[in-house]
């Protein structure tokens, strides 16, 4: 996969913290990678996060097409250092493969998941996780609360080739408060302090997908909220 093919406007990170700002204003433009067109996020009520799978790795060519379409469609991208020819390569791939989210009504949703000629491979990403009987959400499509996909949001626009898709089992809460990243890369993120692979990080959870970890945060970078 060709690391031009970006997923946000500017690329975040490096030694610039983004802004915490609020929730409209914060997240990053999501561009077409062919064309050059640039979407924002802006907050509408009658929008929600919807989970999309794009079969057979197609998450970038959907979220191309979505965002010539005028809509917010997210893949969330980390590099990953592999080693070519004796030396380290880091190339940029999806954290989570064939998955996208989209921001839209329901309608306009619909009419990506449902019969679309020009995405006959996009999908709805159903919500199977559900255990209670009568919830009225059991097999329905996968939505993500809005604060939630905001820290994800933010945590993987950096494109940290740290960022880990990981198990409960793997992560060792420090109590269930939640806490706010305040500077650094990951500032304005949301989330659980947990030690992940050794070290102190904050943990994201994505109902109905699992838990996303940040790369390391030191202490006096976190604050409860």
């Amino acid at each position: 996969m060709a690391v031009t093919l970006t997923n946000v406007n500017p690329p975040r990170g490096g030694d610039q913290p983004p802004s915490i700002g609020h929730l409209p204003d914060a997240l990053p433009d999501v561009r077409c990678a062919l064309t050059g067109v640039s979407v924002s996020y802006v907050h509408d009520p009658d929008k929600r996060w919807y989970v999309m799978r794009a079969s057979y790795g197609r998450e970038l060519k959907a979220q191309d097409t979505m965002v010539q379409d005028g809509t917010y469609a997210y893949v969330a991208m980390h590099y990953v250092v592999k080693r070519l020819a004796g030396k380290n390569v880091r190339r940029l791939q999806p954290l989570v493969p064939n998955l996208l989210f989209v921001y839209a009504t329901p309608q306009k949703a619909d009419s990506y998941a449902k019969d679309n000629p020009r995405l006959p491979y996009v999908s709805y990403y159903y919500d199977h996780f559900s255990t209670l009987e009568h919830d009225h959400t059991r097999n329905s499509p996968l939505t993500i609360p809005e604060s939630d996909m905001f820290s994800f949001v933010l945590a993987t626009s950096t494109r940290s080739e740290h960022l880990l898709v990981v198990a409960p089992e793997q992560c060792h809460f420090k109590g269930g408060d939640l806490v706010r990243v305040t500077a650094g890369a990951f500032a304005g993120v949301t989330g659980r302090v947990a030690r992940v692979a050794g070290q102190q990080r904050v943990v994201i959870q994505l109902t109905g997908l699992g838990l996303i970890s940040t790369a390391y945060i030191p202490t006096a970078f976190i604050q409860k909220v």
